[in-house]
């Protein structure tokens, strides 16, 4: 077991500093302009000077998809954070709450979970149209319900310990009581699951580029360049290699971490 968790650590956390490394400095060290169009080398293979190959417009594959990678990994990180916060304010206040405000706010989550969420957040980027802002509530609506619901599970649990006791005796509100004492006592389940959603968050902004829903062309994301390349995918199969391996590892990074995450927090507990 112990093996297998640092190997899940070790692993997924080099590949996921890779990825963070490449989305922060991996813009400002290539010698190309993603936006930059140069016909004569559409379609072109991979070569000395582009490794990755080119687009339909001769654009740089790797410098597009190097910023399709600091995209990606703000939209993912953006969207869970928000869904973090809102999700274990509500959950942890139902929680805290009990009886009727509870039931309520229990049900108000389980009418969102009633929907399929990769649905949901189509309709909503659909309706409030396409962009980053956009498609960062779209996704939010969509992720807040499993952290409500995880926190809920957990603040039940915790506010019945001595510490949570003696701090509703002394008159703390509940607010103090949530902020101060319950949510450093979840932060392991919660990390474990924020880990495993971006891995989430990233094959669904993906998807909504793909659908026209997200990032629009211009911009580089591994979503639309996989839409702009499945019309060459016999002539130029690169257009769609690179950006689907980028999205396969950086899921595939942020799974492993969030396993040797969950096997750590079990063996502590």
């Amino acid at each position: 077991m112990r093996l297998r968790t640092n190997l899940s650590l070790g692993i997924g956390g080099t590949l996921v500093a890779i990825l963070i490394l490449i989305g922060i400095f991996g813009p400002l060290i290539t010698r190309h302009d993603p936006l930059a169009i140069d016909l004569r080398l559409a379609l072109a293979g991979p070569k000395p000077n582009h490794p990755l190959g080119c687009d339909a417009l001769g654009r740089d594959m790797l410098a597009r998809l190097m910023y399709g990678a600091r995209l990606s990994l703000a939209v993912s990180i953006s969207v869970v954070a928000l869904s973090l916060v809102v999700g274990s304010l509500i959950g942890g206040s139902a929680a805290l709450a009990g009886g009727r405000v509870d039931s309520i706010v229990m049900r108000f989550v389980d009418v969102f979970l009633a929907f399929p969420g990769f649905l949901l957040a189509i309709a909503l980027a659909a309706i409030l149209g396409p962009g980053l802002t956009d498609l960062v509530i779209a996704l939010t609506a969509m992720g807040w319900t499993g952290y409500a619901r995880l926190v809920r599970g957990e603040v039940l649990s915790l506010r019945e310990r001595e510490y949570v006791q003696a701090a509703n005796t002394l008159g703390a509100t509940p607010s103090r009581i949530l902020i101060r004492h319950l949510l450093p006592g979840i932060a392991g389940p919660v990390a474990v699951q924020a880990t495993f959603g971006i891995g989430g968050i990233i094959v669904a902004e993906a998807s909504l580029s793909f659908l026209g829903l997200g990032a629009m062309p211009p911009t580089p994301s591994w979503g639309n360049m996989l839409d702009a390349g499945r019309a060459f995918l016999l002539v130029a199969p690169h257009l769609t290699t690179a950006p689907g391996i980028a999205i396969g590892l950086s899921v595939l990074a942020f799974n492993l971490l969030g396993d040797g995450l969950a096997q750590l927090a079990g063996r502590r507990s």
